[in-house]
């Protein structure tokens, strides 16, 4: 595969390698070449930091240079013969797949992320920073805006977050996600400027959505179990009510029991074996038998000899491996390919 075109036709131009274009960028037009559907079916399989990085690239696709679509065109996709809407209507393009792909809530949300341009990049640039680094950044700052950044990073970034906090300010903070409904432009320009100075300019007319008992509620599903029933507790003693939500918002690997046997055989597609298997360790003989009725006979006999012959695994390891499996089932409900009931029944 060639990673550099020589010339242009009539040789006048400089060569461009593709090695120099941004992987990023790359990918969006490579998925702007394509169906909408053909693009969602591919945007399925990234990772929400990796959907955030496309999508910001599918929305600046109109910049983009023909010749360095050739190029990557031509590196990658060497068969292709024609394409379209690069460069036209790529922000309706950009929604429409991302919807296909993660369903409507949650895409459009991510758009409005991404078409605030200026005014998410410093919310964004925390993304990559270790939650430790992240939580000496905020420590300091005013409870508002460490709620505003808890709520807009990814739940589990931001329960690794909260674990640095004291005791006490990860309820009052935990207390504020819930209550948080939409961040107004202006704090959000106010944020950007705490945040990276650099990144100068004004967000966008919209309110973002972000917080509420369901951010909440995701945040605490990736705390360790010891944190979680204390800070549930807490809350309780503060607001029943909202306890109550977060509760029933909540979805914990003994649910899976409750999911339909045509999700289970979607889930078990996407989960690894040595996952399941050390999840699967930790699991009662209900939830168990529930995985093993959808396998086939061999393959369930085969993983209750496994999980027999096991040595003992610690607790924290299977916690963590039912979180994994736990974070593919949310995907693919969010995709609508498997419904998620909580702590009361109520699908998610």
């Amino acid at each position: 595969m060639a990673n550099e075109i020589a010339t242009t036709e009539g040789g006048e131009q400089p060569a461009i390698d593709v090695s120099s274009i941004p992987g990023e960028e790359r990918a969006a037009i490579l998925l702007l070449s394509l169906s909408e559907a053909d693009a969602a079916g591919i945007i399925r399989h990234l990772e929400p930091k990796q959907v955030q990085r496309v999508g910001s690239a599918m929305a600046k696709a109109a910049d983009l240079n023909s010749d360095k679509v050739s190029v990557v065109h031509r590196a990658f996709l060497e068969d292709i013969q024609k394409y379209t809407n690069i460069g036209m209507g790529s922000e309706d393009f950009m929604r429409n797949a991302l919807v296909a792909a993660l369903g409507e809530d949650k895409a459009n949300n991510l758009v409005d992320q991404i078409l605030l341009g200026t005014g998410s990049k410093g919310l964004d640039s925390l993304k990559w920073m270790d939650p430790r680094q992240v939580a000496s950044i905020i420590i300091n700052e005013h409870p508002q805006i460490q709620t505003i950044v808890l709520s807009y990073l990814e739940s589990d970034q931001s329960a690794e977050i909260l674990s640095q906090f004291p005791e006490r300010v990860r309820l009052d903070l935990m207390m504020r996600i819930a209550n948080l409904e939409e961040v107004q432009p202006s704090a959000l320009a106010e944020l950007n400027e705490i945040m990276e100075k650099q990144f100068a300019g004004q967000a966008g007319a919209q309110a973002a959505k972000i917080g509420g008992t369901k951010a909440a509620a995701e945040i605490m599903n990736f705390m360790d179990n010891s944190v979680e029933g204390i800070l549930m507790d807490q809350i309780r003693e503060q607001d029943e009510d909202m306890a109550t939500q977060i509760q029933d918002l909540m979805f914990v690997f003994e649910n899976l029991a409750e999911v339909d046997d045509n999700g289970i055989q979607k889930l078990l597609r996407d989960v690894p074996q040595d996952v399941l298997q050390k999840a699967l360790k930790g699991a009662d003989d209900g939830l168990q038998e529930k995985i093993f009725k959808n396998m086939s006979k061999r393959a369930a006999d085969m993983m209750r000899d496994d999980i027999e012959a096991m040595p003992p695994v610690r607790v924290a390891d299977v916690e963590t491996a039912q979180k994994e499996i736990l974070s593919i089932a949310r995907r693919l409900a969010d995709n609508g390919e498997l419904m998620l009931s909580g702590g009361a029944d109520e699908f998610l």
